[in-house]
């Protein structure tokens, strides 16, 4: 189980850690330190969808290669609860245990996407109000604790970049991420209540959602090559940010 797998790294990881909180399930939320501790950090977050645990090895993958300047944290399992549901019963459940997408539970616009719904399932629930999910409130306390200069979200699949939430977004991150990943830039529309987009619209950062791999892989990605093209991203721009 991915759960084993990021819980045993936490035991081994000799860097700076910390549990940011715990799922419905009572499932430690992992994050590690990576670079420098001083200074601006980044937040990058990891599997918010339980299908998409694949995300969870990748972000493994970023902490070992480390970053080129300043620092951050990395949280590779956002959703343990959701992860192994899709790993032992219902392969595209995307949702926490309770049934609720924690990308449709944030505070932008919550509840005003085009596929919102309050009925409890695999995706698209926005839950009884924002934040009302003991994951997605980890990552609020988190976030507004170590107050980020920028934050990067991965999941899959469609080898997307989106930047932008409500007319606002730094499209040069963006650009970046796209010169490294060779992934296309895109807005989308009718979509709220993500990570990404509380990051733009409430904090007034730049927040950046990574779609890997090809949308024509199919749900649950289980190889981890199938993200191949991300896995020099957090790197790549740490150092071309920066400048």
């Amino acid at each position: 189980m991915i759960f084993d797998e990021i819980s045993s790294f936490y035991q081994s990881y000799t860097g700076k850690k910390c549990v940011i909180g715990y799922s419905v399930r009572g499932r430690e939320i992992y994050a590690f330190h990576t670079g420098d501790s001083f200074g601006r950090q980044f937040i990058a977050v990891y599997a918010v969808h339980g299908r998409e645990w694949i995300t969870a090895r990748l972000a493994l993958k970023h902490i070992k290669k480390g970053v080129a300047r300043g620092g951050g944290w990395i949280i590779p399992l956002l959703n343990p609860d959701g992860a192994i549901i899709s790993q032992t019963d219902l392969p595209l459940w995307k949702a926490n245990f309770r049934g609720v997408d924690l990308n449709c539970n944030f505070d932008a616009e919550w509840g005003q996407g085009r596929l919102n719904t309050r009925v409890r399932g695999s995706e698209n629930c926005i839950g009884d109000f924002a934040f009302s999910e003991p994951e997605s409130a980890a990552l609020r306390d988190f976030t507004l604790k170590i107050k980020p200069y920028v934050t990067l979200s991965f999941h899959t699949k469609g080898e997307e970049i989106y930047y932008e939430f409500c007319g606002r977004g730094d499209l040069r991150g963006a650009r970046i991420l796209s010169e490294c990943t060779g992934y296309k830039i895109r807005k989308i529309y009718g979509s709220c209540g993500g990570y990404k987009d509380w990051c733009i619209y409430r904090l007034r950062i730049p927040a950046y959602t990574v779609e890997c791999g090809a949308d024509g892989l199919s749900h649950p990605i289980k190889r981890l090559h199938r993200l191949k093209k991300c896995y020099g991203a957090l790197k790549y721009f740490t150092e071309a940010y920066a400048k």
